[in-house]
C-alpha cells in the first residue's frame, strides 16, 4: 500500500478492482469514505477531512475511477454504478476495516447510495449530499434526458456522446473548470430568468452560459490550479464516463428497481442548487425511499457546492449524524 505524508494528511494507493484507488486520509476512529462528483477529485473534501479527524474519525477521500490518480480503463462500459461500488468495497477492505459510513457528492451521492443499496454488509450508513436518492427504475435515461430540452440539448444529453465535451473541455480545463464551477454557486450563477447553463444550443457549447472572469467565493486561483493540473493530467474522458453509463445502470440494477435504502441515512442540499429542486419529489418521497433517514438539511441560499461553499455548515450537520449513529 504506498503512500506519502502531506502534513496531517496520508495519501495511498490501494488495489481496487481495475487497479488501483488513490485516497487521501486523516484521523482515526471508525471509518468515514468519502467520494466525490463531477468535476472533481479528493481534493473536494479539504475542509472536511480535518474536521472529521478532529472528531474521532477516520475521513478517506477518494480519487473514483476515472479521476486524478485512480486508475482510468479505457472502456466506457468500465464506469459502471455496479463497478464504483466494487471499488469503494476494495478501499474499505484495503484499509483493514469490515464496514464504513459512506458519505458522497453530486455523482458520489448516487455512488453512495448504490453502495449502500448492494452491499449494505459494507455500508452501515450513508450520507448523501445535493442529489437526493432515487430508485433504481423508472423511464430509460436517455429518453429522460432527450425530452428535457426541448429547443435546446439537456447537459447528461450533451455528455454522453464520447468525444464531443472533450473537445469544449480539454482546450482550456483551467478555464473551463472555473466557469463550471461559477455557474452553480450560489454567489456566481446567472440570475433567475438568465440562459439556464444546464443546457447547450444546438451547435453550441455549455461554457457560453458559464460566468465569465470570476470565481465563486470558496475558490481561490491557488485552488482552481490544483483542480486544474489533476484533470490536465488525466484527461476528463473517465470523468465523463460517468454519465456515458447511465442507460447501462439502469439496465445492471433492474433487479433492484424501486429499491430503498434502509441504513441510517442524511441528506444535505442547497438551496439554490438545481439538484435539489428539480428533484424535490425525490425528497418527498424518502419516507418510502429512505426509510432510515434521521437527519435532513436544506442550506438556505446556497448553491451545488455546498462542502465548498458552506464548509462550516456542512461540517457541523455531518458530525452530529455521525456521532447520532453510534449514539
Amino acid at each position: 500500500m504506498p503512500q506519502t505524508s502531506d502534513a496531517d494528511r496520508t495519501h495511498r494507493l490501494v488495489p481496487s478492482p481495475t487497479g488501483r484507488t488513490h485516497l487521501v486520509e486523516q484521523g482515526e476512529g471508525p471509518l468515514v469514505l468519502l467520494v466525490h462528483g463531477f468535476p472533481e477529485s479528493w481534493y473536494s473534501w479539504r475542509r472536511q477531512l480535518p474536521a472529521l479527524a478532529a472528531a474521532g474519525y477516520r475521513a478517506a477521500a477518494l480519487d473514483v475511477r476515472g479521476y486524478g490518480r485512480s486508475s482510468k480503463p479505457g472502456a466506457v462500459d468500465a464506469y459502471g454504478l455496479r463497478d464504483l461500488v466494487a471499488d469503494n468495497v476494495a478501499v474499505v477492505e484495503a484499509l483493514g476495516e469490515s464496514s464504513a459510513v459512506i458519505v458522497g457528492h453530486d455523482w458520489g451521492a448516487t455512488i453512495a447510495a448504490t453502495s449502500a443499496l448492494l452491499r449494505p454488509d459494507v455500508f452501515r450508513a450513508v450520507g448523501l449530499l445535493s442529489v437526493p436518492y432515487t430508485p433504481p427504475g423508472g423511464p430509460k435515461p436517455s429518453e429522460v434526458f432527450a425530452a428535457m430540452g426541448g429547443p435546446e440539448e439537456f447537459y447528461v444529453s450533451y455528455f454522453q456522446q464520447p468525444g464531443r465535451a472533450e473537445a469544449e473541455i480539454e482546450p482550456d480545463v483551467r478555464g473551463w473548470l472555473g466557469g463550471f464551477y461559477a455557474a452553480l454557486s450560489a454567489d456566481t450563477m446567472p440570475e433567475p430568468g438568465a440562459p439556464d447553463p444546464h443546457f447547450v444550443t444546438r451547435g453550441g457549447t455549455l461554457r457560453e452560459r458559464f460566468p465569465e472572469g470570476r470565481l465563486p467565493h470558496w475558490l481561490t486561483e491557488a485552488e482552481l490550479d490544483v483542480y486544474a493540473a489533476e484533470f490536465e493530467r488525466s484527461g476528463v474522458t473517465g470523468a465523463l464516463n460517468r454519465y456515458r453509463n447511465m442507460d447501462r445502470d439502469w439496465a445492471d440494477l433492474a433487479d433492484h428497481h424501486g429499491a430503498p435504502v434502509h441504513q441510517p441515512s442524511l441528506f444535505l442540499g442547497g438551496s439554490r442548487d438545481a439538484s435539489t429542486t428539480w428533484l424535490a419529489d425525490a425528497i418527498e418521497a424518502y419516507p418510502r425511499t429512505l426509510p432510515g433517514l434521521t437527519a435532513s438539511h436544506l442550506l438556505d441560499g446556497c448553491g451545488h457546492w455546498l462542502q465548498q461553499e458552506r464548509p462550516d455548515e456542512t461540517n457541523r450537520h455531518l458530525i452530529d449524524w455521525l456521532r447520532s449513529l453510534d449514539a
